[in-house]
């Protein structure tokens, strides 16, 4: 009991988003009666006091240690990602108030899962025990489902969602398997427990039927091939704030889960800020197989859509093999690579979201034709996408670069330097959609005469609010350093 009591000081941003959920859901109950944007209005700003007040107070360096009878731990990687899920909603947020295909919906429901959803977020990212990995990562995948076919009159929401649901509940069952056979060969469900015991006798064959069944769990949440199947179709069928809160939130603490599951549960740390396998099984060779598999395909995938949405569906499928470069390093520097390139995809891939978002809102059409002749309407609008897709590239000096150099270089120094290799290869492939869209929006005419887009001040403030970070990432590398020295620091490692 005291030691619960002591955790809940520590754990005061997810308390927050549980309060503000909870005044959601009486003032959503309470103004059924209101009209829609009365109501609207309210909710959106309940729930946005909620989201500012979690993100203040998941800032500063984290306590450390573990938080009820070791369930969660209070470390560097969780003192990172907390932020960024709080803002990822927040962005979120306010993505939804311009989305047209939001316009005339009640929004108590949608804003109710976006706080569950972030707050088990959260814990998913702090999880070091097997039985709470399974609940918050179930907690995220069920909310999920409810937002992606929130729009229930529209087919291929409805269609998205099934298939989501279909997806996830076979990956999710295929992991808990793998759980429990971890837990019947360890007799532990605490991951440090789970190290020691495979470190004392290795598991032969067991552990690696173990790490597949577990990899197709992680594979899902992230989307790596060959548990990607689900993402394009998702993704164009959720309504597209959804899309671009599922391609940040989401596949950051699936990332998360990997580290704490793989380099906290399945490897020793060294003297040196190396790891080394445990338990007789060498999954590096996994990881990197999936690395390679998962970005080669995404973009080559990318090359032939003609739907924003699906283009940028693949898109994330290839950063989560870039991503993965940094897991297959097996070092402390790859886990703050990782966590660095997840802070800068934030606002990358949701400044690309937000751009689609106002381009549907005036042309109604998510195909790249829709795009034509953008530079005379708007080069505000294509300057601002140029930015976006740039980052996406790895072009220095936008903060894109900085992400895959980190990736890059811990791969280099873990003596994986073909991989890397392998990895601006792909970069260069993804180099060719990215350029397609911009040529679509500054070289093709479009037909007829366009008007010019005008843009609300919350448009605005949302565009500089995610292309300043891509602009200046440079100015930002103190920053950088920080979150990846920040990251690095897991439960038991200085």
């Amino acid at each position: 009991m005291s030691d619960a009591l002591a955790s809940l000081g520590r754990f005061l941003p997810e308390l927050l988003l549980m309060g503000a959920l909870a005044v959601v859901i009486v003032a959503d109950l309470a103004t059924q009666a209101w009209s829609l944007a009365r109501s609207r209005n309210l909710l959106v700003g309940l729930t946005l006091a909620g989201l500012g007040a979690a993100f203040v107070a998941s800032l500063g360096e984290p306590g450390g240690g573990s938080l009820f009878a070791s369930m969660i731990a209070d470390d560097g990687l969780l003192g990172v990602l907390r932020p960024l899920f709080a803002l990822t909603a927040i962005f979120t947020l306010l993505f939804s108030l311009r989305a047209k295909e939001l316009d005339g919906a009640r929004m108590g429901e949608m804003v109710a899962l976006l706080l569950t959803v972030t707050a088990a977020l959260m814990w998913m990212a702090g999880s070091v025990n097997l039985v709470m990995i399974y609940l918050s990562l179930e907690t995220v995948s069920v909310a999920s489902y409810i937002m992606v076919g929130y729009r229930s009159s529209d087919r291929l929401s409805n269609e998205a969602s099934l298939k989501y649901i279909l997806f996830g509940a076979v990956s999710t069952g295929v992991m808990l398997f793998g759980l429990s056979l971890l837990y019947g060969l360890t007799g532990t469900l605490d991951l440090y427990g789970v190290r020691a015991a495979l470190a004392a006798e290795d598991a032969g064959p067991a552990l690696i039927l173990v790490l597949l069944l577990v990899a197709g769990g992680i594979g899902f949440k992230i989307a790596a091939v060959p548990f990607h199947f689900w993402c394009p179709d998702v993704y164009t069928g959720a309504s597209t704030p959804v899309t671009a809160f599922l391609s940040v939130g989401p596949k950051a603490a699936g990332f998360a889960v990997l580290i704490r599951f793989f380099y906290s549960g399945i490897a020793q740390p060294g003297a040196d800020g190396t790891f080394a396998a445990v338990g007789g099984v060498d999954w590096q060779g996994l990881i990197i197989v999936l690395a390679v598999v998962t970005m080669t395909l995404g973009n080559v995938a990318a090359l032939l859509q003609t739907n924003m949405k699906r283009l940028l569906a693949y898109s994330s499928i290839a950063h989560a093999g870039t991503i993965l470069i940094g897991a297959a390093a097996l070092s402390s520097e790859g886990i703050g690579a990782i966590v660095t390139y997840l802070v800068i995809y934030l606002f990358m891939n949701l400044g690309a979201f937000l751009v689609v978002i106002l381009v549907h809102r005036v042309t109604g059409t998510f195909e790249l034709e829709g795009y034509a002749g953008f530079w005379k309407r708007s080069p505000l609008l294509t300057v601002a996408m140029g930015i976006f897709l740039f980052s996406l590239m790895g072009i220095p000096p936008f903060a894109g670069f900085f992400a895959k150099l980190y990736v890059f270089a811990a791969a280099v120094e873990a003596e994986l330097g073909w991989l890397a290799v392998v990895g601006v290869l792909n970069s260069a492939v993804a180099a060719f959609y990215y350029i397609k869209v911009l040529r679509i929006m500054a070289v093709d005419p479009g037909d007829g005469e366009l008007p010019a887009l005008r843009f609300s001040r919350l448009d605005g403030a949302l565009l500089l609010a995610l292309v300043t970070p891509n602009v200046v990432g440079i100015l930002f590398g103190g920053a950088l350093e920080q979150i990846s020295e920040i990251a690095q620091r897991l439960l038991d490692l200085a």
